[in-house]
């Protein structure tokens, strides 16, 4: 894969439609899901000196191109991050916003909270 379809690939892997899906219509209630979305990558391409018994030597020194010649090398990556966050429900002329409620996130950030009360007693009591 070159640098050009990965960030083609980019548009389509990032969206709001992957941790919620597209916004509806329901019996006068129209439902637009809201996320945070966050992502990041990167890539490139260029040469590779190849030595003669076939090890790649990057960057290619001074001296110039081995006698084994030039090979092009390119490589990439993406990762990110898709959250819910809530939604928009609009029904007439009203607005109303309902919250997404991730429990995985409340229980980590409860015993991340936990684990700091627990650290400081101990310090305070061995002092």
């Amino acid at each position: 894969m070159d640098v050009r379809e990965l960030t083609s690939r980019i548009g389509e892997n990032l969206s709001v439609r992957r941790a919620f899906g597209a916004a509806y219509e329901r019996d006068g209630l129209l439902v637009i899901p809201v996320a945070l979305v966050a992502g990041g990558g990167g890539g490139g391409q260029g040469p590779m000196q190849i030595t003669g018994d076939g090890a790649p030597v990057s960057p290619i020194g001074a001296d110039g191109p081995s006698p084994a010649g030039d090979q092009t090398g390119a490589g990439g990556g993406f990762g990110g991050l898709i959250m819910p966050i809530g939604a928009y429900v609009v029904k007439g002329d009203q607005v109303r916003w309902v919250p997404a409620v991730n429990t995985t996130i409340i229980a980590l950030a409860s015993l991340a909270t936990i684990r700091v009360v627990a650290r400081l007693w101990l310090r305070r009591r061995r002092a």
